[in-house]
């Protein structure tokens, strides 16, 4: 019973493993057969997809992307709102210390995610929002 199993699991091994070589093969294949103007082209969108990246991040980091900034009123906080598209809000109470464990995490993702806006409003500063 058990060499039975065996050898129907080295069976579909066999034939999944073959069934990737195919796959793999098949795809060499295709990279052997493209052009050099076919190269050029993947080349040419990938570094049209890199320079409209780069002018989104500028974009970005003219709005205060990049960087864990502080709001101070209720107006400039919809102001943010509106000229970034995602943004990160962190509604924070100055007595608190558990906001300042967030402050500093957030700090760290602020660097590391420029196409998200990261800031803080004291909930001193906007009771609209807060109550």
């Amino acid at each position: 019973m058990a060499v039975n199993i065996q050898a129907a699991v080295a069976k579909n091994l066999l034939e999944a493993s073959k069934v990737i070589e195919e796959q793999i093969d098949a795809e060499i294949e295709k990279l052997d057969k493209l052009a050099d103007e076919d190269l050029e082209g993947l080349r040419q969108k990938r570094l049209d997809a890199m320079k409209k990246y780069e002018k989104k991040k500028r974009e970005w980091l003219e709005k205060g992307h990049g960087e864990y900034s502080e709001l101070a009123s209720e107006p400039e906080f919809f102001e943010a709102c509106k000229a970034s598209q995602d943004m990160v809000v962190h509604f924070y109470r100055q007595s608190t210390f558990r906001c300042k464990i967030v402050d500093k995490h957030l700090a760290i993702l602020a660097m590391k995610h420029v196409e998200t806006r990261f800031c803080k409003i004291s909930v001193d500063k906007a009771p609209f929002l807060c109550e």
